[in-house]
């Protein structure tokens, strides 16, 4: 067996009655997810469109967030606005998630990331850490950096061991989960017990044959929105540095990582090619490919997203 099939989980797609029984589910969350990307201007980096799809994931956030069983704690983090959820059961408080929220660098709030977060948690049994980082335009690289590195230095602060840490992220917070931990590699610090991806963007560059490939299949991204979001977020730099494509860069010495991807999506590639640079360095890693899935689609309220969630919680206890 080669070593790519060796490190690649490819789940069984739904018998026809489970899988058109989701697609009802999930037929409002994905209606209301295109309105917040605007249709008519998906890559429309323009003010009053940037603004409207924040307020909208925030209220997304509030409407599908599983949150029964579940405290949501806001507070100011030295002037970033973070989160804690909590599981109200009984949990494990001797380790945290630090959750990286997608949106392209450009949108996403906290209450975009109390879907995953409330998600992890509950999954889990651990408390999960969600933070507000600033967006770009106005807030281009590094500034995200410099607040995911604010996060963990107050989670060190509380006292947590850097091994008591799981860095979490999807899509562009994937990529910054991903960042974070190069960049304290580099700087010579302890790094997280695990990283969980989940869509994650790691090449700026567009450089991945599924850009073209699942171009029609994917429900959710294109390939010009990509562009549009890095021009404000790295505006006149190299796309292929590591810090903002990791795909790049040195993935030797990082800790076990799970991956998770849909088929159905023109990201796959930069999760099948992380999956491959990883294994060639010698960093554990496990890519789950879901069938007939589309980007970052455990945030959704169906039985794919619960199993997929399932798999996340089985992936830590299994490396413990």
């Amino acid at each position: 067996m080669k070593p790519k099939e060796r490190n690649t989980k490819r789940l069984s797609p739904l018998s026809p009655n489970g899988k058109a029984a989701e697609q009802k589910g999930t037929r409002a969350v994905m209606s209301a997810l295109k309105a917040i990307h605007s249709a008519a201007s998906p890559d429309s980096m323009e003010p009053e469109d940037l603004e409207r799809q924040r307020r909208g994931q925030e209220l997304l956030g509030r409407l599908v967030a599983p949150m029964l069983g579940m405290s949501w704690e806001p507070f100011d983090l030295q002037g970033m606005p973070a989160a804690w959820a909590r599981p109200e059961r009984g949990h494990d408080k001797r380790r945290v998630i630090l959750y990286c929220h997608g949106g392209g660098y450009t949108s996403g709030n906290l209450g975009y990331a109390r879907i995953l977060a409330a998600k992890l948690a509950n999954a889990t049994g651990w408390e999960v850490l969600a933070f507000e980082y600033r967006l770009a335009p106005e807030h281009p690289y590094p500034a995200p950096l410099e607040d995911a590195v604010k996060a963990w230095d107050y989670l060190m602060h509380l006292g947590y061991g850097a091994r008591d840490v799981v860095v979490a992220g999807d899509s562009a917070g994937g990529n910054l989960a991903l960042v974070l931990t190069m960049h304290l590699r580099e700087a010579g610090r302890l790094l997280p017990r695990r990283l969980v991806l989940l869509s994650p963007w790691t090449d700026m560059t567009a450089s991945g044959r599924s850009y073209e490939e699942r171009r029609e299949a994917d429900p959710m991204l294109t390939l010009d929105y990509i562009k549009a979001v890095r021009g404000v977020y790295a505006p006149g730099m190299d796309l292929s540095d590591p810090m903002l494509s990791p795909l790049f860069g040195n993935l030797r010495h990082l800790p076990p990582v799970l991956i998770q991807a849909g088929t159905n999506e023109i990201l796959l590639s930069d999760s099948i090619r992380l999956r491959d640079r990883l294994v060639q360095a010698g960093t554990p890693c496990r890519l789950e490919v879901w069938p007939d899935m589309w980007h970052v689609f455990q945030m959704f309220p169906m039985k794919r997203a619960a199993r997929a969630m399932e798999h996340i919680a089985q992936f830590l206890v299994e490396l413990d």
